[in-house]
């Protein structure tokens, strides 16, 4: 296909990522498995236009460097409170875990925030890079939790529920709505969260989804977009990261 690495090569080499913190970041996360979790290894080692392994390279070298990944965070999303304490990938607080959505929902990165009183706050991103939109089901099952989950949370429209099912927003509704239920878990954890999704300007039809998604919001600060091109302006990373990043992902 011209976007996939042999794979033996890619697992040897770790050629798919563009630092060491980003290879690092890899390692770590496929040495371990989350319970349930659902997660494709190949893709990530090889496919180099898969968006997960994009992540991995954004936000590699912050999992090792949290005073970094502080600085970035502030920057890019400069009203979030706290501190970040952990950077973690495709991550899932509870995979099939009904106490959040009992699906295998996860954010592809997730800055963990210390704020300060035992409590925690959360930035969950989904990456997109090449992806089109497409149009998805939710399982009949797990529908009645799910709307529970959003008639709690109090940020949608009036019959914003019903305009997502059958649609091309139905995903970025289920990983929106993953950040409400931590605010929802009994535990009390977590206090403060916000689904961020990130993605080339010159990807139209995820630039239209966010607008359209946006529009079914009555109160949208738990959600916002960013691209990366206004990701790598901010200057949060490193010169020498942001230069690779260009080459690889910005054409032109």
């Amino acid at each position: 296909m011209g976007s996939r690495l042999p794979l033996a090569y890619a697992r040897k080499t770790g050629a798919n990522f563009l630092t060491a913190g980003a290879l690092a970041a890899a390692r770590a996360r496929t040495s371990i498995t989350e319970p349930h979790q659902s997660f494709d290894h190949q893709r990530l080692w090889a496919d180099l236009l898969w968006s997960p392994t994009m992540c991995f390279n954004l936000f590699g070298e912050l999992a090792a460097d949290l005073v970094l990944a502080d600085r970035a965070v502030h920057k890019w999303w400069p009203d979030a409170p706290g501190t970040v304490c952990e950077v973690r990938f495709a991550h899932s607080p509870g995979w099939l875990d009904r106490a959040y959505l009992g699906n295998l929902i996860a954010f592809d990165a997730a800055f963990v925030l210390d704020l300060g009183d035992g409590t925690q706050g959360i930035v969950g991103v989904d990456t997109k890079y090449h992806e089109a939109a497409k149009r998805h089901l939710a399982k009949p099952a797990r529908l009645a939790r799910y709307r529970d989950v959003a008639r709690r949370s109090g940020v949608f429209a009036p019959r914003a529920i019903d305009a997502v099912d059958g649609t091309d927003l139905l995903v970025m509704w289920l990983e929106h709505l993953l950040a409400q239920s931590m605010l929802q878990h009994s535990s009390g954890r977590w206090r403060w969260a916000r689904y961020i999704v990130t993605y080339p300007s010159g990807n139209s039809d995820v630039a239209g989804a966010c607008i359209r998604y946006a529009d079914l919001l009555g109160d949208q600060s738990t959600f916002s977009t960013l691209t990366i091109e206004a990701l790598l302006e901010a200057k949060a990373l490193p010169k020498s990261t942001t230069a690779a990043l260009r080459e690889r992902y910005i054409p032109g």
